[in-house]
């Protein structure tokens, strides 16, 4: 079941640079950036009030907290930049290097969480890199 979620994860990355490749056109990227957060904080609390999840907040450690805050923020520093990046680039070139960051998460899920580097993982990484030199050059 996660293979689906990813995929749709995939076609809504996919539209948001699209989307975003039009919205940004005579706009501040940050100021897009901030009206793509508020968005998707709007969307992203009315889901945790629909499902009920909100009465898990109470349960969060500190270690929850800090990493989830610290993901907030690499997240935002991501947007912002992916942002520039479009605009002032085509999205065939700026789409394929965002999505080196699957290569880059490989690597620093072996070294910071300590997860198996497998062939198959290995030469996922490898595909990835070598198509996306092959985008941009």
């Amino acid at each position: 079941m996660w293979w689906i979620y990813a995929l749709l994860s995939a076609l809504f990355a996919a539209l948001t640079a699209i989307f975003a490749k039009v919205g940004i056109k005579g706009v501040d990227t940050d100021l897009a950036t901030a009206i793509r957060t508020v968005v998707i904080l709007i969307l992203a609390w009315a889901i945790v009030l629909f499902k009920g999840s909100n009465q898990g907040m109470g349960s969060l450690t500190r270690v929850n907290w800090t990493f989830l805050i610290l993901s907030g923020c690499a997240t935002g520093l991501s947007w912002i930049c992916y942002f520039k990046a479009l605009q002032l680039g085509r999205v065939s070139q700026v789409a394929p290097v965002d999505k080196l960051s699957v290569a880059l998460a490989i690597a620093l899920s072996v070294l910071f969480l300590g997860e198996p580097l497998t062939l198959k993982n290995s030469i996922g990484a490898l595909l990835i890199i070598a198509g996306t030199l092959v985008l941009i050059f």
